[in-house]
């Protein structure tokens, strides 16, 4: 099991205040930071991290959602964050049952929000 990982950012602030805004639907709070790190908890555990780092190489990361109305919401709230549409809520064909949706950060990393639905899969 994963305990934490982190996303480069080249803009700290900005970058912060889309993650508070985008991670508010899945539950996610931010509740540490050092110097330009900042950490957010969703409930258990701060395991996700954002940190200054240049140059950004974007990369890709994964939130599991509860449900498909909070893919819903962290889709929205990513976009009038300033996030850039990069999927738009839906079932994918990854998986039967895999509802997800996903945006660019303002670095260009490819956030994702995905809601397992265990009832279409069977």
């Amino acid at each position: 099991m994963i305990a934490h990982t982190s996303v480069p950012v080249s803009d700290f602030a900005k970058s912060k205040a889309f993650y508070i805004a985008a991670l508010a639907p899945l539950g996610y709070r931010n509740n540490m930071e050092y110097d330009d790190d900042a950490g957010f908890n969703d409930g258990k555990n701060t395991d996700f991290w954002i940190g200054r780092k240049s140059p950004v190489v974007p990369e890709h990361i994964a939130f599991e959602a509860s449900s498909r109305k909070q893919v819903e919401e962290f889709h929205k709230a990513a976009l009038a964050a300033g996030g850039k549409d990069n999927g738009k809520p839906g079932y994918r064909d990854y998986w039967p049952g895999y509802y997800a949706a996903f945006v660019y950060d303002p670095d260009g990393n490819n956030v994702e929000a995905v809601w397992y639905d265990y009832r279409k899969a069977k």
